[in-house]
């Protein structure tokens, strides 16, 4: 399996995309700005969206990539694109981003028999059969209801936190897996750490303390950082003392997962 970064960036800016990975070629992961690097091609081929939490810059791809591919799939006969997410994301997208004043609502369209979009909940703990890739379903702790996610693996998983705050759940359930790549964000550097802990994000020290709780040596990615702000919160990272290889994540990277 491999998974693609279509972006990482905490906002946008030249160069620099909202969180989605797409995984193999049919999953999305979160559907930020990135998704729009995509061909039309592989837009159509999309059957699955993994939705971590209900802010924009993690869905504002959905709609925009159910148009695009609508026409295209009904002609190919594919059914809908499922969007999994809590049933409060589902909430909320159906209140706030399908509700034909911000979007119009492809869970109708082009027909109620017949959307170019199905909303699907999960909770904390599912496990998701997505043809042949499972993914676990993890807990987050952000300002909205808010997940993450494991990619299940033969010899490791993929792991990717979502937006989160400091949260021991993860960390518990992470001590019992075998992680080969962990996806967490950094959205703050340490001089914003009270901005962080109000918005419930990570600062470089907070990181610290939280990658204690994560035994062994793992290939630790750090995502989520905002534009022009990189190179200032890898060197606060770079300094942390841990058992952990830690680098920062970019677009068009790929991460294998065998």
């Amino acid at each position: 399996m491999k998974i693609r970064v279509l972006g990482c960036s905490g906002a946008i800016a030249a160069g620099s995309r909202t969180t989605a990975f797409l995984v193999d070629h049919d999953v999305l992961v979160d559907a930020g700005t990135g998704v729009g690097d995509l061909s039309l091609d592989e837009l159509a081929r999309i059957d699955h969206i993994l939705v971590s939490h209900s802010h924009l810059d993690h869905v504002l791809s959905i709609g925009l990539l159910a148009d695009s591919v609508m026409r295209v799939r009904m002609a190919a006969g594919r059914g809908p694109i499922q969007v999994h997410a809590l049933p409060e994301t589902i909430d909320a997208l159906r209140k706030h981003i399908f509700n034909g004043v911000i979007w119009p609502d492809f869970t109708r369209l082009p027909s109620a028999e017949r959307p170019a979009l199905t909303l699907v909940p999960f909770a904390v703990g599912d496990r998701l059969a997505l043809g042949q890739k499972t993914f676990e379903v993890l807990s987050a702790a952000h300002t909205v209801p808010a997940v993450g996610f494991a990619l299940v693996g033969d010899e490791g998983h993929w792991v990717f936190t979502g937006d989160t705050g400091p949260n021991p759940a993860l960390w518990a359930r992470l001590q019992t897996m075998k992680v080969a790549h962990l996806v967490i964000e950094t959205a703050f550097s340490d001089d914003e750490h009270e901005l962080a802990r109000i918005s419930r994000h990570l600062c470089p020290a907070e990181l610290g303390r939280e990658l204690t709780k994560l035994p062994g040596s793992v290939d630790v990615h750090i995502t989520h950082i905002k534009p022009g702000e990189v190179a200032s919160v890898m060197e606060e990272v770079g300094a942390l003392s841990t058992p952990h290889r830690i680098s920062p994540l970019f677009a068009g990277q790929v991460l294998d997962l065998d």
